[in-house]
């Protein structure tokens, strides 16, 4: 019995071997999908900033851009990023040069430069804030695979925007090269920022 046994087993090995051999033969590794490691985040674009002056990604060549989406009327998010991010700048000392932190708006109706320069002064001197047209918006949101939605079915000038909460690291020439997650922490965000300047 116990030979008879070992036969099967023998034989069921064979036979899965022998399986996933055709199973290699038919979709040889040189035909699966490849992919290039390159996230697809980031791109051109022309927005106004807090002192009233259009400028494009162009204008932020040279040093690292620290890019979050937000509102100024946005009661707790925005505010507690845009701190994490002041503070993670401070932990860089000198370094902090290298960067530019951004803050896009995704509320243009209400995020006027005026607005964007009041909002920006709580937090540092260095960040620049960003608005535009409802049009120039949602394109530069769909290239950093942002989302928002607006809820105005509580007042017309009281409503909120729902939106990502992820700050983006791009390099240099403009390419995405790290993000953090609401809730790192400055020093978690300084720690990684520093292996990258």
């Amino acid at each position: 019995m116990p030979r008879l046994l070992t036969v099967i087993v023998i034989a069921f090995v064979i036979g899965a071997a022998g399986g996933l051999a055709a199973l290699l033969i038919a979709n040889p590794p040189s035909e699966q999908v490849k992919s290039s490691g390159t996230a697809l985040i980031g791109g051109p674009f022309t927005l106004t900033d807090q002192n009233g002056k259009q400028v494009t990604d162009e204008d932020f060549r040279g040093r690292h851009m620290l890019v979050f989406f937000g509102f100024t009327h946005c009661p707790d998010i925005c505010p507690a990023e845009l701190q994490v991010m002041a503070a993670a700048m401070d932990e860089l000392g000198d370094k902090a040069k290298e960067i530019v932190p951004v803050f896009i708006s995704v509320d243009p109706g209400r995020d006027t430069p005026e607005a964007l320069k009041a909002y920006l002064s709580n937090f540092g001197d260095e960040f620049v804030g960003l608005t535009g047209t409802d049009e120039q918006i949602a394109k530069v949101a769909k290239e950093y695979r942002v989302t928002y939605s607006t809820h105005k079915e509580e007042s017309a000038e009281n409503y909120t925007v729902d939106h990502s909460a992820i700050v983006y690291l791009m390099g240099p020439d403009g390419k995405y090269l790290d993000h953090f997650s609401y809730g790192t922490s400055a020093s978690k965000m300084a720690q990684t920022l520093k292996r990258y300047l």
